[in-house]
């Protein structure tokens, strides 16, 4: 197995886990809430009047859509053979999973109904992270052998 098939498998592996994701936040928001955090945080969670209930069912929807649509652009980046890109593009992902455990840990722990939840979350960011990791350094093994 070479470097681009690990790519495909990562890119394919990560993007259906952002498209099951990015639908159920659309579709099934209060469900996935409760499912996550237990039927008391989802309930404060959901706001307290009708207005907030809209806003906040809006900003879920749309972030199950932006979730979503990075899910069928990491498809999409799975079919590209440049090593070079591969290697910048986990680089980056490496980055970006690394700094949303970091925003976690210094944002997401003041929100008391999400705190118990932060160590589960930032091991998972860290664990996709660790992902593209191992396929740096799979192809660095390839490169230098």
């Amino acid at each position: 197995m070479d470097s681009s098939s690990g790519f495909l498998l990562i890119c394919v592996l990560h993007s259906l886990i952002a498209l099951t994701c990015g639908a159920l936040m659309m579709f099934y928001s209060n469900e996935v809430s409760v499912f996550g955090h237990g039927i008391e945080v989802a309930t404060k969670l959901k706001g307290s009047t009708p207005h907030d209930q809209l806003l906040i069912q809006t900003s879920d929807s749309f972030s199950g859509l932006l979730l979503f649509g990075i899910g069928l652009l990491l498809f999409m980046v799975a079919l590209i053979k440049d090593r070079d890109f591969q290697v910048f593009f986990a680089k980056g992902c490496v980055v970006l999973h690394v700094l949303m455990a970091i925003w976690r840990v210094y944002f997401e722990r003041k929100l008391e109904h999400l705190a118990h939840d932060l160590p589960r979350l930032v091991v998972g960011d860290v664990a996709l992270a660790l992902s593209w990791v191992f396929f740096l350094v799979y192809s660095w093994r390839d490169k230098y052998d």
